[in-house]
Parts: C-alpha cells; structure tokens; sequence
C-alpha cells in the first residue's frame, strides 16, 4: 500500500492493484477490509507513519531545538511518501473518522510527548511561561508541518525562522 501510494498517490491506488500486488483476488481483500481507506488505515496503524519517527535532541536552547524539530519534519513530510501519506490520511479521515481519530493520535502522540518535555524543560530553565499549554503548542506543530506535508514542500529557512520566533513571544517569560 505504501509503494502504491507514494508511487501514484491515493487516488490510483485501487482494491485490484492491491490485490494483484498482494498475489491474492479482489475478493479475498473485500473478506478483510471493506475500503482502501481501511486497507490504508490499518497499515499505517501497524507501521510507522513519516514524521512521526523524528528524533530531535534537545539541547540548552529552546529556540534552536525548535527550528531544528520543524526542518526535520517539514523535510521528511515532504518527500514523496510524506506527502502521499498527509493527503491519503486526509482521505481516510474523511472515509472513516473513527480510523482518521486512531491515526491522527497515533502521529500526534510523540509530536506531543516531544513538545510536552521541551516545554517543561523550558520552564525549569526560565524560558518558558508556566501556564503554557504543551498540548496546544504541539497542536501548532502538527498543523504547521501537516501543511508542509500537504504542499509538498519543506518549510523555507524563512518560515522555521518566523514561526519559531512568533511562538518563542507567545509562549517566553
């Protein structure tokens, strides 16, 4: 699915090329799965999701940790796979919102643990506000890089630089 999918984009991908690819006919596929939406679904809930796999250290400087979190992940998101993947999840939320909730929390969960300890440690070390919501702060990381993900673009120097200092006001002693 995922080789379909970053070849051609979720709008080619189809239950008999799934099939064929899988050695199997279209209904043994439709006995397990009763979309390519649920197909998809399961498949990214078993496997890794792009972007979500990003290791970014963090270092003494909140600034810097969170120009290099959004180059890393802009990147990754807007390769070919990424970009399939954001759209193709896009698809299947709007297919199966159930499954669309299951996969956006399964990308966002790590997004948040990384935010939710990057601002505590920012708080320990005066940087950052102690009524700053971690949560919503990782909300504007997920929508920040879910629209590099969908343009197919990494975010430009320019815009890592503006959006990390517009945060670093919102959210500073």
């Amino acid at each position: 699915m995922r080789r379909a999918l970053a070849a051609d984009g979720y709008e080619a991908v189809t239950i008999e090329g799934l099939a064929e690819a899988a050695g199997v006919s279209k209904q043994t596929i439709y006995r397990w799965w009763k979309t390519k939406a649920a197909i998809l679904g399961e498949a990214l809930l078993e496997g890794s999701l792009p972007g979500s796999d990003v290791a970014v250290p963090m270092t003494d400087d909140l600034g810097a940790d969170l120009r290099a979190w959004f180059t890393a992940v802009s990147a990754g998101l807007a390769r070919p796979e990424g970009v399939a993947l954001a759209r193709a999840l896009i698809e299947v939320t709007a297919a199966d919102p159930e499954l669309g909730l299951l996969l956006n929390e399964r990308l966002a969960a790590p997004i948040r643990e990384w935010v939710a300890e990057r601002v505590a440690r920012g708080c320990e070390a005066g940087d950052v506000r102690a009524d700053v919501d971690a949560a919503a702060i990782a909300d504007q990381f997920i929508a920040t890089a879910s629209y590099s993900a969908l343009i197919g673009q990494p975010l430009p120097a320019e815009r890592v630089e503006s959006t990390v200092a517009l945060l670093l006001r919102g959210i500073g002693e």
